[in-house]
């Protein structure tokens, strides 16, 4: 009898790194004839009928029905959390009563699905991108509860695994080798002279336009490195109009802008273009279709027939980020026998040594402010030594080092090695009888009584909200001199903890549940003793009683009037 997966991550129809990397895992599972699988597609809506037209079962994880959705357009964290799937996912586990549910999306796609009914009673597995140092709460939070917890990286399992949490294994995210590799010297010089290149010495980048991905720092590279070396040209794989302002950037660092190249992507014709930038919307000079020709983006791109054409065109990678939880171009890449210059920090230690055919580029670290994790800053010094080192190697060498790489993805990263571990661990897993009434399952309540220590104490409730918390934690120092016996509980959503977590007088953090928006539960009432000689609801507004605090509280101010 067949196992039944349901697979929960991002639409595989997508573009994106999730998207890829599961569709090549759900088809490595479909090809073993084991598993039944079942794909609970975020961004996608439950009974869209083109889930019907998958080569497996599919359910799109929105909601459907008008009254929710109008609840969700009025409610941002709600509507958030239902993009990820949490409004479905409980009917999906009723209705497909999956042996093993399988999550396969960055942590906070999963929040307090560990504390659902049925998480114990079936087989799970988180399989998580985690992308900085300190390891992301959440993610401490959700492991100890996670039988089979697995990250993408392995200095998330290094720092997971010195935390306490020795069952986390990184396993890593997977790259269908089929689709890449690298094209004879005459081919390649073919594919440039359609885009009327002939011996420049181009540098590749290929990444979604986002903050994290460090464009100034490589620009300012690329405008060292051009010093040595005039023929180079920088191609910028990605959409010019969302995240940073590139043009502004080539501006102000004095580039030539027909130094950059670009993809132009058609809609109507799907025919790519590499040339410098000249604005969205353009004429096509293929089929001649008015305003259809855009820079590539992950609602029209090229498919990875064109990408890997795209990535022949190049002579060296660069990948110069903050952090990352796996990022894919680098992999595809080295599949092409290209050099990769590649950030050391974060998923980068694995991709950026010599045994990968790289090369390490230098950074500086600095703090995001609000979550204060260690981000890095790549040295544009390095990314132009590093440049330099490959423009100077010799033809022979540099595609030995390529060759390697291309050996160390098949080795580590291809969909066939990744899959089999995956299949091991998944048989590892029994299959399921679904005898327990989902009518009597009760989520677990959060018991006070377990969780507060003896002795004098307050609460503090905040559910979420960035500014408010680093307002109310800056506050928190006055109200302990206020009350400097108490010990002071802070509840607000896990997701929020960084906010408050390095504030010392906070005596315990907990996770906020709506049970707990009760001034009578907190501070007792008639019968009820309480758990607190004072709770704050700085949230509430005036309407709502939050100011009995049992004839304890100090009248220096109120916190409870925001």
């Amino acid at each position: 009898m067949k196992k039944k997966i349901l697979i929960h991550s991002n639409n595989t129809k997508a573009f994106t790194g999730f998207g890829k990397h599961t569709k090549n895992i759900m088809r490595y599972l479909q090809a073993t004839n084991k598993y039944e699988i079942i794909e609970f597609a975020n961004g996608t809506t439950w009974g869209d009928p083109q889930m019907d037209l998958r080569p497996w079962k599919a359910q799109g994880s929105l909601p459907n029905d008008r009254a929710t959705i109008n609840d969700l357009k009025t409610n941002p964290e709600k509507s958030r959390a239902a993009a990820y799937g949490c409004e479905m996912i409980d009917q999906a586990i009723k209705e497909y009563k999956p042996d093993i549910y399988l999550g396969i999306e960055d942590i906070w796609g999963f929040t307090n699905y560990w504390k659902k009914p049925w998480w114990n009673k079936i087989n799970h597995m988180i399989w998580t991108t985690l992308d900085s140092q300190p390891i992301l709460p959440l993610a401490m939070e959700a492991a100890p509860e996670t039988k089979n917890f697995h990250v993408w990286a392995s200095f998330a399992e290094r720092d997971m695994v010195k935390a306490g949490q020795g069952h986390v294994k990184t396993l890593h995210g997977t790259v269908n080798t089929e689709d890449f590799n690298r094209f004879t010297e005459e081919d390649r010089k073919r594919l440039r002279s359609r885009f009327g290149l002939s011996d420049e010495f181009i540098v590749g980048f290929v990444f979604r336009n986002q903050l994290r991905k460090s464009v100034p720092n490589l620009l300012e590279g690329f405008k060292i490195f051009k010093k040595d070396c005039h023929k180079a040209k920088l191609l910028l794989h990605t959409h010019w109009i969302e995240g940073w302002d590139i043009p502004r950037l080539i501006e102000e660092k004095e580039i030539d802008p027909n130094d950059i190249l670009t993809t132009y992507f058609c809609s109507e014709c799907k025919n790519y273009d590499i040339r410098p930038y000249n604005g969205q919307e353009q004429n096509c000079r293929f089929c001649g279709a008015k305003k259809t020709v855009n820079t590539t983006n992950v609602k029209q791109g090229v498919d990875e027939e064109q990408l890997n054409q795209i990535y022949n065109l190049m002579d060296v990678y660069c990948h110069p980020f903050t952090s990352g939880g796996m990022e894919i171009p680098i992999f595809e890449a080295k599949l092409t026998g290209l050099i990769t210059l590649v950030t050391s920090y974060s998923c980068g230690e694995d991709s950026c040594t010599s045994e990968s055919g790289s090369f390490p580029l230098d950074w500086s670290e600095y703090r995001e402010p609000g979550t204060q994790f260690i981000k890095a800053s790549t040295y544009p010094s390095s990314i132009a030594k590093q440049l330099k080192k490959v423009w100077n190697m010799d033809t022979n060498k540099r595609s030995q080092m390529g060759w390697k790489a291309r050996k160390w993805v098949e080795d580590n990263y291809s969909t066939e090695v990744v899959g089999k571990k995956l299949e091991e661990i998944l048989d590892k897993m029994p299959t399921i009888d679904y005898d327990f009434d989902w009518d009597k399952e009760k989520q677990n309540k959060l018991d006070l009584k377990d969780l507060v220590d003896e002795g004098k104490s307050l609460a503090i409730v905040m559910p979420q909200g960035a500014s408010d918390l680093m307002w109310i934690n800056s506050m928190l120092f006055n109200l302990k001199d206020l009350y400097p016996e108490h010990k002071i509980y802070f509840f607000t959503k896990p997701e929020f903890y960084p906010f408050i977590d390095d504030n010392p007088n906070v005596h315990k953090l907990l996770p906020y549940s709506p049970q707990i928006d009760n001034v009578f539960l907190l501070e007792g009432r008639l019968e009820h003793g309480g758990y607190f000689d004072l709770a704050f609801f700085p949230h509430y507004g005036v309407e709502k009683s939050n100011f009995f605090h049992n004839a304890k509280d100090k009248k220096q101010f109120e916190l409870c009037h925001i």
